[in-house]
């Protein structure tokens, strides 16, 4: 980003970003890419490698510059789709993991227990979504699969507070949703996203049939 921005007025300070930019992206691959998970490591410590399989790595495909190769980005896609995806959102730790959590519901010490060990977050929907496209460009059958991506929190609409998504929701299915009724930030990203997938090519041919990262 600050490459662009110094681009024009100091081509010489962008040629700097650009190559700083290049080195940390380089040192990001090699640091956290987990080769026999095909997906991120979620935290690194000196030698220390977290293998625990979290929704924090799509931000690494989906922000604007991502610091992964063009395989990885789709690897990391595929991932999350395998193991975290859900109709309402993406669970926070992957149901293989000996410590998810498949409800969070209980008495406030069980429900903390659980916020961040299965428990599906809907604003995550946001940015999965871009990541998927991002690593699927111009294929009119991710965006159809994007859009049925959705449905469930279409129809979520009118099942907790009327027109507004809520906070979370059960790892496991069904997928109940619990917290608060109306969440600003998952109101916001679904909005976004529906945007973004407005901007893309339309909805596959009927009877269309194709193959997604």
């Amino acid at each position: 980003i600050m490459a662009q921005r110094c681009a024009e007025a100091d081509p010489a300070l962008a040629g700097r970003y650009a190559d700083q930019a290049g080195l940390i992206a380089s040192a990001f691959t090699k640091s956290f890419w987990n080769d026999q998970a095909g997906c991120l490591y979620d935290c690194i410590d000196g030698e220390r490698r977290d293998e625990s399989m979290r929704p924090n790595q799509i931000f690494a495909v989906s922000l604007p510059h991502s610091p992964l190769p063009q395989d990885k980005q789709a690897a990391v896609v595929r991932a999350v789709t395998q193991k975290l995806l859900t109709p309402y959102g993406l669970r926070t730790l992957s149901p293989d993991d000996e410590r998810y959590q498949k409800r969070c519901s209980g008495p406030t010490e069980k429900r903390d227990r659980a916020y961040h060990q299965g428990t599906v977050w809907p604003f995550l929907l946001g940015p999965f979504v871009e990541a998927y496209l991002k690593v699927n460009p111009g294929n009119p059958l991710a965006v159809a699969q994007a859009r049925h991506w959705l449905l469930a929190i279409d129809d979520h609409l009118a099942a907790g507070g009327l027109g507004f998504i809520s906070e979370i929701f059960d790892g496991g299915p069904p997928h109940c949703s619990r917290g608060c009724i109306a969440q600003a930030w998952s109101v916001a990203e679904i909005l976004r996203v529906k945007k973004l997938i407005e901007q893309c090519s339309g909805p596959a041919p009927a009877g269309a049939k194709g193959e997604y990262h």
